[in-house]
Formats: structure tokens, sequence, C-alpha cells
């Protein structure tokens, strides 16, 4: 991008799910429809998110994750060796909430594609760029229980492999980028270095496409907003994980930075990154103007180059209300371009 170029803009991923296919304004909403109804209904959504997403001005869209019922049950709902009626009790995100999950019973194994026909769907009906998210091995193992493997370490390297046979899928079928979700990166320092970020490589290893990796202090739930209200007058996580994530090879880096206590300063351990700066908040349904979002890229460009910089969301929108996300994404769209 040359200097005189716009800031290109792109969001974290999720979505609000329109009323006539799920519950709104939930992270875990049920779907309203079944069978080939639920299928068009699915459809009908992607499509009116990718539509209001170009409206807005975001450059590279996504399909809001309007096929899945959640960002990672929606991709592991066809993964083999996983029994989902035996539920276990387990803390999630180092016991944030506390919730029953499916466990793991043997051999993880991609039986077919997960997001195939979703991802062809959407290339057909968008000339943007297109980005397809998945969740990231670390984020996985702890969003599940095993009762196999018996290490963590070792799940995530076999969850790694079905992560990549589907990766490797949806780029041959024209995602421009291929972003995976670790939330678990901003809890878990010390196992980011010892085999977070292995895993995470050997889940976009061989892709031809960009790779991103998205760590944010999660969606402006509860749960989330009083585990902030604990991490003191400065968040300096990724302190402890971005000179690592810089000698991977994943090429992006999606971050939180609007209404946040993360010091902005922490993007020039990246300096070998694209970084997409969190430009808009998702813990309020107040909706940011373009001048606000173009202050934190402004405040972002003192740390890094700014042909390096894209304009982000912190992280999805997707428990918002339908109106709100869109006033977000408007305001996205105009700061990239403002600043």
């Amino acid at each position: 991008m040359s200097e005189g170029s716009p800031i290109r803009a792109t969001i974290a991923g999720s979505l609000p799910k329109p009323g006539w296919l799920a519950e709104t304004e939930k992270l875990w909403p049920k779907w309203r429809q079944s069978g080939r109804d639920l299928e068009i209904a699915k459809q009908d959504a992607a499509l009116l998110w990718i539509k209001l997403q170009e409206e807005a001005g975001i450059d590279i869209v996504t399909d809001g994750e309007q096929f899945r019922m959640h960002f990672v049950h929606g991709f592991l709902e066809r993964i083999d060796g996983i029994d989902w009626n035996l539920k276990t009790k387990m803390g999630i995100r180092n016991n944030r909430y506390v919730v029953e999950v499916p466990t793991v019973t043997g051999p993880l194994a991609r039986r077919a594609s997960v997001h195939g026909d979703e991802a062809r769907f959407c290339r057909a009906h968008t000339k943007n760029a297109l980005k397809v998210t998945l969740p990231g091995p670390m984020t996985i193992c702890d969003t599940i229980a095993d009762a196999h493997y018996g290490r963590r370490a070792d799940m995530a390297m076999a969850v790694a492999d079905v992560l990549n046979a589907e990766a490797r899928e949806l780029a041959d079928l024209g995602a421009d980028v291929i972003q995976f979700d670790e939330p678990a990166f901003n809890v878990f320092m010390d196992d980011v270095s010892a085999w977070g970020i292995a895993a995470l490589e050997r889940a976009a290893a061989g892709l031809r496409c960009k790779t991103a990796v998205h760590i944010c202090y999660g969606y402006g739930i509860e749960a989330n907003i009083k585990w902030k209200q604990t991490l003191g007058g400065e968040w300096r996580q990724y302190e402890a994980i971005f000179p690592a994530i810089n000698r991977s090879r994943i090429g992006q880096v999606s971050l939180e930075c609007a209404a946040s206590k993360v010091p902005i300063s922490l993007i020039s351990l990246l300096p070998d990154k694209e970084i997409l700066v969190g430009a808009i908040d998702v813990a309020t349904a107040t909706v940011e103007t373009p001048e606000a979002v173009a202050a934190v890229l402004r405040e972002a460009m003192r740390h890094a180059d700014r042909a390096r910089i894209q304009a982000c969301t912190n992280c999805g929108l997707a428990p918002l209300p339908r109106d709100v996300a869109v006033g977000k994404l408007r305001a996205l769209g105009a700061g990239a371009r403002l600043a």
C-alpha cells in the first residue's frame, strides 16, 4: 500500500444474527429454522452482511459467522473424535466461566469439508477480499474437554492438523485471508511460547493466502467485562507474547486497542507483521464516530508503519443489536478513510 492509499478496513469476524435466523443479542443463539430452510436462511444472512459491509466501506469482508452458532463449536460439530453427549464441566479461559463442554474421546479427524460450501457461496457474492475465520488450536483445546490425548499440547497438534486441512481447502476456494482466533493466547502466555505458536504455525502450514491470528480480550459479555476489571491499570498480556508471534510465519496480528487499557505502544513489538488495529469497542452499544476511529489509527501509526496497519474491530460484534453493529461498521469504514 502506498502512502497515499486509504487504510484498509476489516472486522474480527462475527456479526449479529438476524432475528429471522436465530435468537438475537446472544453469543449462543438457538436457530429459528431447521433443515433446508435453515441453510437458506444462513445464506440470506451472510449475503445481507456482506452487502452491509461493502456499503460501510469494509474492504476485507467476512460471512459474519452466520453459518455457525458459535465460533468454536461451529467448526467442531463436523469433527470426529468428539462425544457431544458426554459433557464435562470445565473452566474456560482459566476458569473465567465454567460450563459443560463436549469431550474428546478418540483421535480427532476431519471427515469432510466444514466451511467449504459457505466460503464458496461468499466468494461468489463479493468482489471484495474475503476473510474466513477459524478457531485456533489453543482456543479449541480450552473450549472442549480431553479424555483421550492426556496433554493439552498433544491435542493441540492434532487439532492443528484438522484445521490445516480445512484452511487449505478454504484458500483453494478463494479465501484471501485465513484468520485463526486465539483469545486463549491472552490467558496462557507461557503455553503460547511452549507450544501455542507451534500449533498455530502447523494449522497455517502451506497456505498461499494471507494468514492472521486474532488475539483480543473477548466479546463484550459480562464474564469478560468482569475479568478485565481484575487486570489493573494497564493490560500488558501482549507484551509477553508479541515477540514470539513476530518471529512466527503468521502474517497478520489482530488485536484490541479501542477503549482499552492496552498500551498501544506494544504494537512496536510486531515490526514484521501487518497489524489489524482494533478501533471499535465491542463492549458497548455506543457507536463510535469516524473521528474516534481515526484517532486510534493515528495513535497506532506512531508505533507502526502506516502501510502495515488495517482498521479492525476489537473482537466480534455478534452479541450486539443489529443497528448498533451496522453503525459501528460504518464508523470503521469512514474512520479508516479519515485517518
